[in-house]
């Protein structure tokens, strides 16, 4: 398995795949619409929405998921509610008429509540009774194997929010004092090389690679960074160059992930456009986009004019697979905003 796969996980009915959704948003949805995607008998994607308000049109949300889902190469969908009667089945029709309108098959459209699923396609009272089906999400083979593989299911959206969530006090305060002291540590790089007119140059440039290596290898080991290496890497981060440079380096590797969600929640605010940037694209690299999306909702929140954070925020509502951007970023040279370069080939060492 690399590091980028996720486990097979074996669905052969809708009590498994009402299992299997929490582990393929990272979160058990809640007042929900999503859309399982399959290509062949393969699940390729899972989107979610929110469950429009009453008097909200709910066929916006619906085109815009199927919009999504389409971009994915998928054959089938399967949809999914998860509430009450009076505000899913609006929802789920209109899904049912947006893939209707893109060609998708339709395999099973269900409404998921209490402990119980109710099919909208199946009316036989002896295979879908009206009173719905009960099911233990615990008890299924796709529950089990998905944890024996490592993945994590949150009790709900607000716990993929906190996950990256600032820390707060006394972890606040000593991240506040750290960061005094990488301030005063970048004027003293600075002042060192007049010639750059006060921006650092190679100087800063040299100090951010150095950084961001140092950061690779710690989470390589297992090492926790210490408050001045975070400090001191997420100031560096300010810098393009290094940030360019932290950017081409990160992929969907778990511990590309841990590392910048560390550096994301400990990074003073003012800080924390860079390293929510980096962890968005991480995950999103892993087929995470649950986490990206939040993530990006902070970064934009604190920061919403930060470029690198608008594209991969536009990315993931495009739902552009990652596989089409295989290699990307490449940064050596300048970057224009909304330009895709593909990173170029390392030639091996001998």
């Amino acid at each position: 398995m690399t590091p980028i796969d996720r486990p097979r996980l074996a669905v052969r009915c809708p009590a498994d795949l009402i299992a299997a959704v929490p582990y393929l948003l990272g979160f058990h949805p809640t007042d929900s619409v999503v859309v399982v995607a399959l290509r062949g008998r393969q699940i390729v994607f899972a989107a979610r929405a929110d469950l429009p308000d009453r008097d909200a049109d709910p066929h916006h949300n619906a085109r815009h998921l199927v919009d999504v889902v389409g971009r994915q190469g998928a054959e089938a969908a399967t949809v999914l509610g998860y509430g009450p009667p009076a505000r899913v089945t609006g929802a789920v029709d209109a899904v049912r008429a947006a893939l209707d309108g893109r060609g998708l098959l339709l395999l099973d459209a269900l409404r998921v509540a209490d402990g119980r699923y109710w099919s909208y396609l199946c009316t036989q009272p002896g295979c879908c009774p009206p009173d719905g089906t009960p099911y233990d999400p615990q008890a299924s083979e796709v529950s089990a194997a998905a944890v024996f593989a490592g993945q994590v299911a949150l009790p709900d959206r607000a716990a993929l929010v906190a996950r990256v969530a600032a820390v707060g006090d006394p972890d606040r305060a000593a991240m506040r004092r750290a960061t005094d002291r990488a301030e005063e540590r970048l004027v003293a790089l600075v002042a060192a090389e007049p010639e750059a007119g006060g921006r650092g140059g190679r100087s800063v440039r040299a100090a951010g690679r150095a950084a961001v290596r140092a950061a690779f290898r710690s989470q390589r080991r297992s090492v926790r960074l210490t408050d001045d290496e975070v400090a001191w890497l997420s100031l560096l981060l300010t810098h393009l160059p290094v940030r360019d440079h932290a950017w081409e380096r990160t992929d969907g590797r778990e511990a590309d992930i841990d590392l910048w969600t560390d550096v994301l929640r400990r990074a003073e605010p003012e800080l924390s456009a860079a390293p929510a940037s980096l962890l968005a694209f991480a995950a999103w690299r892993a087929g995470q986009g649950a986490l990206a999306a939040v993530t990006l909702e902070r970064a934009l929140a604190e920061h919403p004019d930060y470029s690198l954070a608008l594209l991969l925020d536009d990315l993931l509502r495009r739902g552009v697979p990652p596989s089409e951007l295989d290699g990307w970023p490449a940064v050596e040279a300048p970057v224009t905003p909304g330009v895709l370069r593909q990173r170029r080939r390392r030639p091996r060492r001998r």
